[in-house]
Order: C-alpha cells, then sequence, then structure tokens
C-alpha cells in the first residue's frame, strides 16, 4: 500500500505542474528582469505589435532584458481585424519582433485576439469572416516562421465571434484568458490549454499566467518539438 501512494503521489505531482509566466507591455513601464527571474518566473509573452501601425516601444528592452535574465520568452501581437487582413497584420507581427527560431528559448508568436476595445466586441464581423481573419494570419505566420501562433483569447469571445469554432486546436496551442481558480470550459476542440492567464495582477508585473507542463516540456515547446 506504500508503495501506490507513492507512485500515486508522484503521479498527481506530474499531472499538477505548472510554470510561472507573465505578459507584459509598455504599460508595466521598466522591467527589472532579473528581480522577475529570481522571483520564479521562467516565461514571459511581450507585446510586440497591434494591427499594422503600432509598435510597443517597450518590446526591445523587455525582449532583450528577458533574454539576459534567462527567461524563455516570445512576442504577441494584439489583432485589429476591422482594420487590414490577417496576413497584413502576421506580416507586420513578423517584421517587427513577431518571429521565432529554434533556439530553444523563444516561444512561437501568439495572436491576442479578444474584445475589441470599443464598440461591437467582435470588430464588425461575422463568425464566419472572423474564423476566416484568423485562418489567415494563422496561416501567414506559419509560412513566414515555421510555427503555428498561439491564440490568446476567453471562451466567451470564442464562442461570441466565431461561433465557437473548432479546428484550430490541430495546430494552434491555446492561451486562455480566465480569471478564476479553475481554468473553467475551453472553446471547442481544445482538451487542454497550453498557457493560462489566471489574474491580471499578482506579485509579478504584468498578468499572471502558468504554463500547463513542467519546465521541459515548456523548452520543448519554445524548440518546437
Amino acid at each position: 500500500m506504500m508503495k501506490l501512494l507513492i507512485f500515486l503521489s508522484s503521479v498527481i505531482t506530474v499531472a499538477l505542474a505548472t510554470v510561472q509566466g507573465i505578459d507584459v507591455s509598455h504599460f508595466q513601464g521598466s522591467i527589472n528582469w532579473s528581480s522577475v527571474r529570481s522571483s520564479g518566473v521562467r516565461w514571459a509573452y511581450i507585446k510586440a505589435t497591434e494591427g499594422t501601425t503600432f509598435r510597443d516601444p517597450n518590446f526591445s528592452a523587455n525582449y532583450v532584458g528577458a533574454t539576459n535574465a534567462g527567461v524563455i520568452r516570445g512576442a504577441y501581437h494584439f489583432a485589429h481585424p476591422d482594420s487590414s487582413s490577417g496576413a497584413a497584420q502576421a506580416n507586420f507581427f513578423v517584421d517587427h519582433g513577431g518571429g521565432w527560431s529554434a533556439d530553444g528559448i523563444t516561444l512561437p508568436g501568439a495572436l491576442d485576439i479578444e474584445y475589441a476595445p470599443s464598440g461591437n466586441i467582435c470588430y464588425g464581423l461575422s463568425a464566419s469572416a472572423m474564423v476566416a481573419w484568423i485562418r489567415d494570419f494563422s496561416n501567414t505566420y506559419h509560412a513566414r516562421t515555421g510555427r503555428f501562433p498561439a491564440i490568446y483569447t476567453t471562451t466567451d469571445w470564442w464562442r461570441s465571434c466565431t461561433g465557437n469554432a473548432s479546428g484550430f486546436q490541430n495546430d494552434n496551442p491555446l492561451w486562455i484568458a480566465r480569471y478564476s481558480t479553475a481554468i473553467g470550459t475551453l472553446p471547442a476542440g481544445y482538451t487542454v490549454a497550453s498557457f493560462w492567464q489566471y489574474a491580471d495582477s499578482g506579485p509579478f508585473p504584468g498578468d499572471q499566467d502558468r504554463w500547463n507542463g513542467d519546465l521541459a516540456g515548456l523548452q520543448r515547446m519554445a524548440r518546437g518539438s
């Protein structure tokens, strides 16, 4: 019985393994990345671009700072599906910091697709048009980098604005936002979220996130293996 309990304990530990992360932009100001790393953060998504006109002014400082501190990092793009095509925004993203390389410290770029900052939450697009826009971005990013982007969203927005479309789970890692003690229901097709943004504030700069797995798994994600 004791051996069985030890075995079950190890299984549960593996199942619950997570790695602390954050996501940040210029809104956090200057970040002491060495302090962030020493406090337990092992990965970060950093805002690079928005639409086809905005480049985050702190992106380079954050990206270099995270790199120098030994934090696995990636870039994210805030989508504006009402202003230009998915392909145009994917190209803008890759051209301004959103690329990927198999160096073991670079996460695939992330598409931040969520409630519109103002007006119609779905940017005035139908569900089918939104799905087509996201696929356009995803396929263009893949053609440019060899990786499909992660998709950051909420289940509520995904249901409202894509009609709860399935199929993206085959290529795109899910980064779900839900501020709760449980991750909750996921968009159609997904059985697991790779990343979970569980709070918009906490002990670390920016939003608080977890990688669903251990550090070795996160490193495999970064390598694309």
